[in-house]
């Protein structure tokens, strides 16, 4: 089977899709310096942006891992992604702590979805 990738580089793909299921890694990168809700709005803005490169959309997401760096922005990571997602389309999620490779990072988000036709086997 094809392993389809998008923007390849040395380091990494922006996304990588195998057997009609893409995954795509998300941080934000508009503006460091805002709060984990900004944060949060551009990783998630960025995801859609991802979603239509792949033929998908939210209602297609599978899984995501979700990396913060401090749990006390866990309530506000909730707010944003509850007002982003359809209602009755939530995905199968981990929340984690962790460092990130860039200190101002706030989040950083892996995504597991169902591409679109174009990308099934």
């Amino acid at each position: 089977m094809t392993i389809h990738r998008i923007n390849p580089s040395r380091r990494w793909s922006d996304a990588t899709i195998f057997n009609g299921t893409a995954y795509f890694v998300e941080v934000p990168e508009s503006d460091l310096k805002a709060d984990i809700k900004g944060q949060v709005a551009q990783v998630l803005e960025q995801a859609e942006q991802s979603l239509a490169t792949v033929d998908s959309n939210k209602s297609r997401i599978l899984s995501v891992t979700i990396y913060l760096t401090d749990f006390a922005n866990f309530d506000a990571l909730n707010e944003v992604w509850d007002e982003w997602f359809p209602e009755g389309c939530g995905p199968s999620r981990a929340c984690v702590k962790a460092e990130l490779a860039n200190p101002e990072y706030l989040v950083e988000m892996a995504f597991v979805v169902a591409a679109g036709e174009r990308f099934q086997p």
